[in-house]
C-alpha cells in the first residue's frame, strides 16, 4: 500500500509546482536578456521539432475531430503574428559588443496566462474524460479538442516567430559591428 502512495504524491507535487513554474517563466520572459545566436539557433531547432511533431498529431487527430488541423493552423498563424508583434514592441539595446533585449511584459503576460488556461483545461478536460469514459459518454473525449490545440498552436508560433526575429536581430547587430571595425 505505501508503494500507491508514491505516485500519487508525485503526482500532486506537480500539479501543485505548476502555478510556482508559471510564474517564474513569467519573470524570467520579462528580463532584460542578453542575445546569443547558440541559444536563439537551440530554441529555433527545438521549436521546429515541435511544431512538425504537433502538426502531425493534428493531421492524425483530424481523422476523428475533423475541425483540429484547421484550428490548429489558424493558432499557428495567429501566434507568429503575435511574435511580429512581439518583435515590435521589445526594447532593443545594441552595445558596442552585445545585443539585450526586453520583452514585453503585457504580451508576454497574454502569453502566460494562453499557457495557463491551457494547463487548467487540460487538467479539467482529462478529468471530465476520465468520468465521461466510465459512464460511456464517448462524445465528451473529442469535445474542446480544436480549442485547446489551438492554444497550444498559438504559444508555438509566437515563440518560433519571436526566435526567428532574435536570431536575424543578432545577425543583423554583428554585421554592424564587423563594419565599424
Amino acid at each position: 500500500m505505501p508503494l500507491l502512495i508514491i505516485p500519487v504524491l508525485l503526482a500532486l507535487a506537480v500539479i501543485v509546482l505548476i502555478p510556482v513554474g508559471i510564474i517564474q517563466r513569467y519573470r524570467a520572459g520579462t528580463s532584460r536578456q542578453k542575445a546569443r545566436g547558440w541559444l536563439a539557433t537551440l530554441n529555433l531547432a527545438g521549436l521546429s521539432l515541435s511544431t512538425v511533431l504537433f502538426l502531425l498529431a493534428a493531421v492524425i487527430t483530424s481523422i476523428w475531430v475533423p475541425e483540429v488541423l484547421t484550428y490548429t493552423a489558424a493558432g499557428l498563424a495567429g501566434g507568429g503574428a503575435l511574435g511580429l508583434i512581439g518583435l515590435w514592441l521589445t526594447k532593443w539595446e545594441p552595445g558596442l559588443d552585445d545585443l539585450h533585449y526586453t520583452p514585453n511584459r503585457a504580451l508576454v503576460f497574454t502569453i502566460t496566462l494562453v499557457v495557463t488556461a491551457r494547463v487548467l483545461y487540460g487538467l479539467w478536460r482529462s478529468w471530465e474524460s476520465w468520468r465521461a469514459g466510465l459512464s460511456g459518454d464517448a462524445w465528451f473525449v473529442a469535445a474542446g479538442l480544436a480549442g485547446a490545440m489551438a492554444a497550444g498552436a498559438v504559444v508555438l508560433g509566437y515563440y518560433f516567430v519571436f526566435w526567428l526575429g532574435v536570431r536575424r536581430r543578432l545577425r543583423r547587430h554583428a554585421a554592424r559591428r564587423i563594419r565599424r571595425i
